[in-house]
């Protein structure tokens, strides 16, 4: 009896989590940047401030 497909088996599982947290964890960054763009638009307006480079 070989092994082999219990190890490929769990190598693949290995691949398919660290996908799923990449993907999850580009999401929110996106999601985070999106609500910083938000938040510092705010900013510029109340306190008149021109956005610095």
């Amino acid at each position: 009896m070989t092994h082999l497909p219990y190890i490929l088996a769990s190598y693949g599982l290995a691949a398919l989590i660290a996908l799923a947290l990449s993907i999850g964890a580009a999401l929110r960054l996106k999601q985070a940047r999106m609500r910083l763009a938000v938040l510092e638009r705010s900013s510029d307006r109340t306190t008149g401030a021109t956005p610095s480079l």
